[in-house]
């Protein structure tokens, strides 16, 4: 006798958890880009401002602003969202993928640093989400998340109409 997920229905949870989602990952990937490049002109901007009010001490700043990406994804991740905005206006959550929970600090570490290593040959990488099982891609597997629909996360995923659940 078989205590696990019955293996169709452990199919249809997946596919209800991750159906569109790679498709959703590159259209938030855009937004993603837009919204960085806004916050990095802005802080450029600021930055270059303070340092004509210090009389150039302020430029020392500059050197800040490319960790602004990593930071951006990395508080992302680990906020209530579990989200950068993009995916998150897209219906998209990261989550762990065994469990479904919130990353772990060094999982979105770990995703994080994959990711900046991988994003020149992220379109390449992006046929690994094709062949994988829920769409993840290189940096998810090695940070164990996954990305998934928010709506189905928040479905129940018992395989049956929900009349006939127990809700005790």
């Amino acid at each position: 006798m078989s205590y696990g997920t019955p293996p169709g229905l452990a199919l249809l949870q997946d596919d209800l958890l991750t159906r569109g989602v790679l498709l959703r990952r590159i259209l938030a990937f855009f937004v993603d880009v837009v919204v960085l490049s806004i916050l990095c002109s802005a802080l450029y901007a600021g930055v270059l401002a303070l340092g004509l009010v210090t009389l150039g001490f302020g430029w020392t700043l500059l050197w800040g602003i490319p960790f602004v990406p990593a930071a951006y994804y990395f508080l992302s991740l680990i906020s209530p969202m579990q989200a950068t905005p993009g995916q998150a206006l897209l219906g998209l959550v990261v989550v762990d993928n065994a469990s479904l929970a919130p990353p772990t600090l060094p999982q979105a570490l770990v995703c994080v640093i994959v990711y900046g290593v991988c994003l020149p040959a992220l379109w390449v990488l992006m046929l690994i989400g094709l062949i994988t099982t829920r769409r993840r891609l290189l940096h998810d597997l090695l940070s164990g998340l996954v990305v998934v629909r928010a709506r189905a996360l928040a479905a129940p995923l018992t395989g049956l109409p929900p009349r006939w659940t127990m809700q005790g």
